[in-house]
């Protein structure tokens, strides 16, 4: 069974840093695409990154490319996303995902994966 832990989120002063943690379980970062998604209050899921898993192949969303970097350890089986000069837009629940079906190149920044963690709220306000 794949399970997916989010670890890292907390409260975050504007233009402070963030670095949120997807742990997996049950499958190995080789036999999956992952992607980071966010859910702000009354507002539906998005998008905000996603890697291959080759590991070769990354996406973002508009609104973090340059302040946002997603990156595996394959050793820990772990997916991280560094979050920099953070907003308070970026507020909001954030969830990693996983998709077995989802192989090589594919990097899938829409919210149609199997498998979702359990959420990491994070907060951005002074």
């Amino acid at each position: 069974q794949l399970q997916l832990v989010e670890s890292g989120g907390d409260l975050a002063q504007p233009g402070g840093s963030l670095r949120l943690s997807c742990a997996l379980s049950g499958f190995t970062l080789d036999d999956v695409a992952i992607g980071w998604f966010r859910q702000a209050p009354g507002k539906e899921r998005e998008g905000v990154s996603c890697i291959s898993s080759s590991g070769t192949n990354t996406n973002y969303a508009d609104s973090v490319k340059g302040r946002f970097t997603i990156s595996r350890d394959n050793a820990k089986n772990t997916v991280y996303l560094q979050m920099n000069s953070l907003k308070p837009e970026d507020t909001a629940v954030y969830y990693c995902a996983a998709d077995p079906r989802f192989l090589g190149l594919m990097c899938v920044m829409q919210a149609v994966y199997d498998y979702w963690g359990q959420g990491t709220q994070v907060t951005v306000s002074s």
